[in-house]
Protein backbone atom coordinates (compact mmCIF):
# COMPACT_ATOMS: atom_id res chain seq x y z
CA UNK A 1 0.00 0.00 0.00
CA UNK A 2 1.52 3.37 -0.86
CA UNK A 3 2.48 5.61 1.88
CA UNK A 4 0.06 8.41 2.62
CA UNK A 5 1.51 11.39 4.50
CA UNK A 6 -0.39 14.55 6.09
CA UNK A 7 2.00 17.84 6.25
CA UNK A 8 0.22 19.93 9.29
CA UNK A 9 1.03 23.97 9.02
CA UNK A 10 0.98 26.16 12.08
CA UNK A 11 1.98 29.88 11.37
CA UNK A 12 1.84 31.97 15.00
CA UNK A 13 3.02 35.56 15.27
CA UNK A 14 7.00 34.61 15.76
CA UNK A 15 6.88 31.06 14.60
CA UNK A 16 6.19 29.09 12.17
CA UNK A 17 5.49 25.01 13.02
CA UNK A 18 4.52 22.24 10.97
CA UNK A 19 4.91 18.55 11.30
CA UNK A 20 4.94 15.56 9.00
CA UNK A 21 2.82 12.39 9.55
CA UNK A 22 2.47 9.09 7.98
CA UNK A 23 -0.96 8.30 8.63
CA UNK A 24 -1.43 9.14 12.25
CA UNK A 25 2.40 8.59 13.42
CA UNK A 26 4.46 11.48 13.95
CA UNK A 27 7.67 11.38 11.38
CA UNK A 28 8.73 14.61 12.47
CA UNK A 29 8.08 18.48 13.56
CA UNK A 30 10.01 21.75 13.25
CA UNK A 31 9.41 25.05 15.05
CA UNK A 32 10.97 27.89 13.01
CA UNK A 33 11.15 31.03 15.16
CA UNK A 34 11.33 34.60 13.31
CA UNK A 35 12.53 37.77 14.97
CA UNK A 36 11.13 40.77 14.90
CA UNK A 37 14.16 41.77 12.23
CA UNK A 38 12.67 38.94 10.24
CA UNK A 39 9.32 40.20 10.15
CA UNK A 40 9.66 43.85 10.03
CA UNK A 41 10.71 43.68 5.84
CA UNK A 42 6.43 42.51 5.20
CA UNK A 43 4.09 45.40 5.47
CA UNK A 44 1.44 42.75 6.25
CA UNK A 45 0.69 39.51 7.51
CA UNK A 46 -0.26 38.31 4.15
CA UNK A 47 3.21 39.62 2.80
CA UNK A 48 4.55 36.75 4.51
CA UNK A 49 3.15 33.90 2.57
CA UNK A 50 6.27 33.15 0.43
CA UNK A 51 8.84 33.69 3.11
CA UNK A 52 7.67 30.80 5.60
CA UNK A 53 6.38 28.33 2.65
CA UNK A 54 9.82 28.39 1.58
CA UNK A 55 11.21 27.74 4.97
CA UNK A 56 8.54 24.71 5.00
CA UNK A 57 9.42 23.61 1.83
CA UNK A 58 13.06 23.59 2.01
CA UNK A 59 12.88 22.02 5.24
CA UNK A 60 10.85 19.28 3.46
CA UNK A 61 13.66 18.75 0.52
CA UNK A 62 16.34 18.66 3.74
CA UNK A 63 14.52 15.90 4.32
CA UNK A 64 14.42 14.35 1.43
CA UNK A 65 10.52 13.98 2.05
CA UNK A 66 8.70 12.21 -1.20
CA UNK A 67 6.70 14.55 -2.20
CA UNK A 68 4.25 13.04 -4.00
CA UNK A 69 3.43 10.22 -1.04
CA UNK A 70 1.91 14.11 0.80
CA UNK A 71 -1.82 13.44 0.45
CA UNK A 72 -3.57 16.44 2.65
CA UNK A 73 -2.12 19.55 4.03
CA UNK A 74 -3.81 20.60 6.54
CA UNK A 75 -3.26 24.26 7.63
CA UNK A 76 -4.46 26.18 10.78
CA UNK A 77 -7.36 27.98 10.21
CA UNK A 78 -7.63 31.89 10.27
CA UNK A 79 -9.65 34.76 10.85
CA UNK A 80 -12.79 34.65 8.47
CA UNK A 81 -16.34 34.69 9.18
CA UNK A 82 -18.41 32.56 11.77
CA UNK A 83 -18.65 29.13 10.99
CA UNK A 84 -19.22 25.34 13.15
CA UNK A 85 -16.58 23.65 14.15
CA UNK A 86 -15.50 20.97 11.56
CA UNK A 87 -13.11 19.84 8.60
CA UNK A 88 -13.11 22.89 6.14
CA UNK A 89 -12.37 22.58 2.05
CA UNK A 90 -10.48 25.59 1.48
CA UNK A 91 -12.34 27.82 -1.02
CA UNK A 92 -11.57 31.10 -3.28
CA UNK A 93 -13.59 33.07 -1.09
CA UNK A 94 -11.44 31.64 1.93
CA UNK A 95 -8.59 32.69 0.38
CA UNK A 96 -10.15 35.79 -0.48
CA UNK A 97 -11.01 36.37 3.23
CA UNK A 98 -7.77 35.62 4.37
CA UNK A 99 -5.76 37.84 1.97
CA UNK A 100 -7.55 40.89 2.18
CA UNK A 101 -7.61 40.16 5.95
CA UNK A 102 -11.45 40.82 6.03
CA UNK A 103 -12.28 39.17 9.36
CA UNK A 104 -9.43 40.37 11.05
CA UNK A 105 -5.30 40.30 10.99
CA UNK A 106 -3.38 37.13 12.65
CA UNK A 107 -0.82 34.75 11.66
CA UNK A 108 -3.02 32.18 11.56
CA UNK A 109 -4.51 33.92 8.70
CA UNK A 110 -1.47 32.09 6.69
CA UNK A 111 -2.51 28.37 7.36
CA UNK A 112 -5.26 27.64 4.67
CA UNK A 113 -3.14 29.75 2.21
CA UNK A 114 -0.03 28.07 2.04
CA UNK A 115 -1.33 24.64 3.07
CA UNK A 116 -3.49 25.43 -0.71
CA UNK A 117 -0.68 26.65 -2.26
CA UNK A 118 1.65 23.47 -1.06
CA UNK A 119 -1.24 21.19 -1.87
CA UNK A 120 -1.90 22.55 -5.67
CA UNK A 121 1.46 21.86 -6.44
CA UNK A 122 1.40 17.87 -5.67
CA UNK A 123 0.24 15.46 -8.08
CA UNK A 124 -2.43 13.74 -5.07
CA UNK A 125 -2.40 15.99 -2.15
CA UNK A 126 -5.82 17.80 -1.29
CA UNK A 127 -5.86 21.05 1.27
CA UNK A 128 -8.32 21.62 4.17
CA UNK A 129 -8.28 23.56 7.33
CA UNK A 130 -9.95 22.33 10.84
CA UNK A 131 -11.83 24.42 14.08
CA UNK A 132 -10.67 27.45 13.15
CA UNK A 133 -10.13 30.57 15.59
CA UNK A 134 -13.72 31.81 14.67
CA UNK A 135 -15.71 28.15 15.05
CA UNK A 136 -19.35 30.17 16.74
CA UNK A 137 -21.33 27.87 18.30
CA UNK A 138 -22.60 30.62 20.64
CA UNK A 139 -26.10 30.60 22.31
CA UNK A 140 -27.99 33.43 21.21
CA UNK A 141 -28.29 35.00 24.65
CA UNK A 142 -24.11 34.77 24.50
CA UNK A 143 -24.32 36.90 22.24
CA UNK A 144 -26.08 39.93 23.52
CA UNK A 145 -23.59 42.50 24.73
CA UNK A 146 -25.24 45.19 26.17
CA UNK A 147 -26.02 47.53 23.17
CA UNK A 148 -27.01 46.83 20.35
CA UNK A 149 -23.90 48.52 18.36
CA UNK A 150 -22.29 45.58 20.08
CA UNK A 151 -22.09 41.73 20.03
CA UNK A 152 -20.07 39.44 21.42
CA UNK A 153 -18.11 37.03 19.10
CA UNK A 154 -16.52 33.63 19.21
CA UNK A 155 -12.68 33.60 18.69
CA UNK A 156 -10.66 31.33 20.97
CA UNK A 157 -8.56 28.21 20.94
CA UNK A 158 -11.58 25.98 18.83
CA UNK A 159 -9.12 23.89 17.19
CA UNK A 160 -7.19 22.30 21.08
CA UNK A 161 -9.86 23.11 22.83
CA UNK A 162 -11.98 20.13 21.06
CA UNK A 163 -9.13 18.04 20.78
CA UNK A 164 -8.23 18.06 24.46
CA UNK A 165 -11.54 17.44 25.23
CA UNK A 166 -12.32 14.88 22.70
CA UNK A 167 -9.04 13.09 24.45
CA UNK A 168 -10.20 13.21 27.83
CA UNK A 169 -13.63 11.80 26.49
CA UNK A 170 -11.63 9.42 25.11
CA UNK A 171 -9.83 8.81 28.21
CA UNK A 172 -13.26 8.68 30.28
CA UNK A 173 -14.85 6.09 27.78
CA UNK A 174 -16.99 8.29 27.17
CA UNK A 175 -18.64 10.36 23.61
CA UNK A 176 -17.47 14.22 23.34
CA UNK A 177 -21.06 14.98 22.89
CA UNK A 178 -22.50 13.40 25.79
CA UNK A 179 -20.06 15.45 28.19
CA UNK A 180 -20.48 18.98 29.58
CA UNK A 181 -16.66 20.39 30.07
CA UNK A 182 -15.22 23.79 31.26
CA UNK A 183 -11.78 23.95 28.70
CA UNK A 184 -9.87 26.60 30.10
CA UNK A 185 -6.42 27.25 27.18
CA UNK A 186 -3.64 29.08 29.13
CA UNK A 187 -0.95 30.82 27.30
CA UNK A 188 -0.31 33.92 25.32
CA UNK A 189 -4.11 33.63 24.77
CA UNK A 190 -6.34 32.79 27.45
CA UNK A 191 -10.04 31.11 26.24
CA UNK A 192 -12.21 29.79 28.64
CA UNK A 193 -15.19 27.41 27.35
CA UNK A 194 -18.62 26.23 28.65
CA UNK A 195 -18.91 23.16 25.97
CA UNK A 196 -22.34 21.31 26.86
CA UNK A 197 -22.93 18.34 24.18
CA UNK A 198 -20.03 18.98 21.84
CA UNK A 199 -20.81 22.91 21.23
CA UNK A 200 -18.97 25.26 22.67
CA UNK A 201 -22.08 27.78 23.99
CA UNK A 202 -20.14 30.35 25.41
CA UNK A 203 -16.56 31.02 25.52
CA UNK A 204 -14.57 34.50 26.43
CA UNK A 205 -13.38 35.91 23.08
CA UNK A 206 -9.49 35.43 23.82
CA UNK A 207 -8.33 38.17 21.13
CA UNK A 208 -10.42 40.85 21.02
CA UNK A 209 -10.70 41.80 25.07
CA UNK A 210 -12.50 39.63 27.02
CA UNK A 211 -12.08 37.20 30.30
CA UNK A 212 -8.56 37.36 31.97
CA UNK A 213 -5.42 39.40 30.88
CA UNK A 214 -2.78 36.91 29.53
CA UNK A 215 0.99 37.22 29.37
CA UNK A 216 0.58 39.43 25.96
CA UNK A 217 -3.20 40.91 26.25
CA UNK A 218 -5.39 43.06 28.65
CA UNK A 219 -8.08 41.01 28.56
CA UNK A 220 -11.47 42.80 29.72
CA UNK A 221 -11.04 46.72 30.75
CA UNK A 222 -12.91 48.90 32.54
CA UNK A 223 -15.03 50.03 29.04
CA UNK A 224 -15.48 53.97 31.02
CA UNK A 225 -11.84 53.59 31.88
CA UNK A 226 -10.89 52.47 28.38
CA UNK A 227 -13.33 55.17 26.45
CA UNK A 228 -11.53 58.10 28.62
CA UNK A 229 -8.29 57.10 27.07
CA UNK A 230 -9.43 56.47 23.45
CA UNK A 231 -10.42 60.40 23.48
CA UNK A 232 -7.67 61.39 25.84
CA UNK A 233 -5.76 62.86 23.12
CA UNK A 234 -2.81 60.31 24.19
CA UNK A 235 -2.89 57.46 21.76
CA UNK A 236 -3.27 56.72 18.46
CA UNK A 237 -5.39 53.24 17.45
CA UNK A 238 -2.93 51.34 16.65
CA UNK A 239 -1.74 52.10 20.43
CA UNK A 240 -4.94 51.06 21.95
CA UNK A 241 -5.33 48.21 19.96
CA UNK A 242 -1.36 46.80 21.35
CA UNK A 243 -2.61 47.61 24.51
CA UNK A 244 -5.04 45.33 24.31
CA UNK A 245 -3.38 42.51 22.36
CA UNK A 246 0.34 42.04 22.00
CA UNK A 247 1.77 44.72 24.73
CA UNK A 248 -0.92 44.21 27.57
CA UNK A 249 -1.52 42.02 30.54
CA UNK A 250 2.09 40.64 31.81
CA UNK A 251 4.43 42.37 29.00
CA UNK A 252 2.40 46.00 30.36
CA UNK A 253 3.21 45.26 33.91
CA UNK A 254 6.14 43.88 34.28
CA UNK A 255 7.58 44.07 30.79
CA UNK A 256 7.35 40.11 30.17
CA UNK A 257 5.56 38.25 28.14
CA UNK A 258 7.57 35.17 29.83
CA UNK A 259 5.03 33.44 32.29
CA UNK A 260 7.59 31.09 33.63
CA UNK A 261 9.81 34.68 34.25
CA UNK A 262 7.04 36.23 35.90
CA UNK A 263 6.85 33.24 37.89
CA UNK A 264 10.36 32.90 38.81
CA UNK A 265 10.33 36.61 39.82
CA UNK A 266 7.68 36.02 41.70
CA UNK A 267 9.22 33.19 43.91
CA UNK A 268 12.75 35.22 44.64
CA UNK A 269 10.52 37.93 46.21
CA UNK A 270 9.66 40.16 43.57
CA UNK A 271 5.99 41.46 45.42
CA UNK A 272 4.88 43.26 42.31
CA UNK A 273 5.64 40.19 40.01
CA UNK A 274 3.44 37.90 42.52
CA UNK A 275 0.21 40.27 42.93
CA UNK A 276 0.14 40.21 38.72
CA UNK A 277 0.90 36.42 38.57
CA UNK A 278 -1.91 36.09 41.84
CA UNK A 279 -4.01 38.39 39.44
CA UNK A 280 -3.51 36.18 36.73
CA UNK A 281 -4.97 32.96 38.44
CA UNK A 282 -7.47 34.73 40.63
CA UNK A 283 -9.02 35.83 36.65
CA UNK A 284 -8.68 32.49 35.44
CA UNK A 285 -10.75 30.91 38.75
CA UNK A 286 -13.28 33.61 38.16
CA UNK A 287 -13.94 33.21 34.18
CA UNK A 288 -13.81 29.45 35.00
CA UNK A 289 -16.84 30.15 37.65
CA UNK A 290 -18.72 31.88 35.27
CA UNK A 291 -18.34 28.98 32.36
CA UNK A 292 -20.13 26.59 34.83
CA UNK A 293 -22.92 29.36 35.78
CA UNK A 294 -23.46 28.86 31.91
CA UNK A 295 -23.66 24.94 32.34
CA UNK A 296 -26.24 25.63 35.06
CA UNK A 297 -23.47 23.82 37.46
CA UNK A 298 -23.39 20.92 35.64
CA UNK A 299 -20.14 20.35 34.78
CA UNK A 300 -18.57 16.42 34.38
CA UNK A 301 -14.86 17.51 34.24
CA UNK A 302 -12.55 21.07 34.12
CA UNK A 303 -9.88 20.60 31.58
CA UNK A 304 -6.54 22.93 31.80
CA UNK A 305 -4.45 23.04 28.53
CA UNK A 306 -2.08 25.38 26.94
CA UNK A 307 1.60 26.23 27.51
CA UNK A 308 1.09 27.97 31.42
CA UNK A 309 -0.51 24.33 32.28
CA UNK A 310 2.97 23.16 32.53
CA UNK A 311 3.56 25.14 35.50
CA UNK A 312 2.45 22.60 38.67
CA UNK A 313 2.37 25.88 41.20
CA UNK A 314 0.11 27.47 39.07
CA UNK A 315 -2.28 24.28 37.95
CA UNK A 316 -2.44 23.60 41.88
CA UNK A 317 -3.54 26.73 42.72
CA UNK A 318 -6.85 26.95 40.30
CA UNK A 319 -7.30 23.09 40.70
CA UNK A 320 -7.92 23.87 44.49
CA UNK A 321 -10.46 26.86 43.75
CA UNK A 322 -12.25 25.20 41.37
CA UNK A 323 -12.43 21.29 42.58
CA UNK A 324 -15.72 22.31 44.59
CA UNK A 325 -17.25 22.70 40.41
CA UNK A 326 -15.95 19.45 39.39
CA UNK A 327 -12.69 16.96 39.27
CA UNK A 328 -9.85 18.87 36.57
CA UNK A 329 -7.80 17.31 33.83
CA UNK A 330 -4.69 19.07 32.81
CA UNK A 331 -3.33 18.06 28.99
CA UNK A 332 -0.36 20.70 29.20
CA UNK A 333 1.10 22.78 25.75
CA UNK A 334 -1.32 22.36 23.23
CA UNK A 335 -1.83 19.02 20.50
CA UNK A 336 -2.78 21.33 17.71
CA UNK A 337 -0.61 19.66 15.04
CA UNK A 338 -1.64 16.04 16.25
CA UNK A 339 -5.06 17.59 15.89
CA UNK A 340 -5.06 18.91 12.30
CA UNK A 341 -3.07 15.52 11.47
CA UNK A 342 -6.03 13.16 12.54
CA UNK A 343 -8.62 15.38 11.11
CA UNK A 344 -7.41 15.47 7.63
CA UNK A 345 -6.79 11.56 7.86
CA UNK A 346 -10.44 11.42 8.96
CA UNK A 347 -10.88 13.42 5.95
CA UNK A 348 -9.02 11.22 3.62
CA UNK A 349 -10.98 8.06 4.87
CA UNK A 350 -14.39 9.47 4.75
CA UNK A 351 -15.04 9.68 8.32
CA UNK A 352 -15.95 12.95 8.43
CA UNK A 353 -17.87 15.75 6.82
CA UNK A 354 -16.10 18.00 4.61
CA UNK A 355 -17.50 21.39 5.00
CA UNK A 356 -17.72 24.12 2.05
CA UNK A 357 -17.16 27.89 3.29
CA UNK A 358 -19.46 30.00 1.32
Amino acid sequence: MARRLILAINPGSTSTKFSLFEEDMLLFEKLLRHTPEELSQFARIPDQFNFRKELILGELRARNVDMTEIKAVVGRGGLIKPIESGVYNISRLMKEHLQSEAYGSHACNLGALIADDIAASLPNAVAYTVDPVVVDELEPVARIAGHPEFERKSVFHALNQKAVARLYASAVNRSYEDLNLIVAHLGGGVSIGAHRHGRVIDVNNALNGEGPFTPERSGSLPSGQLADLCYSGRFQKPEVLSMLTGRGGMMAYLGTNDYAEVCRRALSGDKNAGLIRDAFIYQVIKEIGSMSAALQGDVDAIILTGGISYNEGTVNSIRDAVKYIAGVAVYPGEDEMKALAFNGLLALDGKVEIRNYN
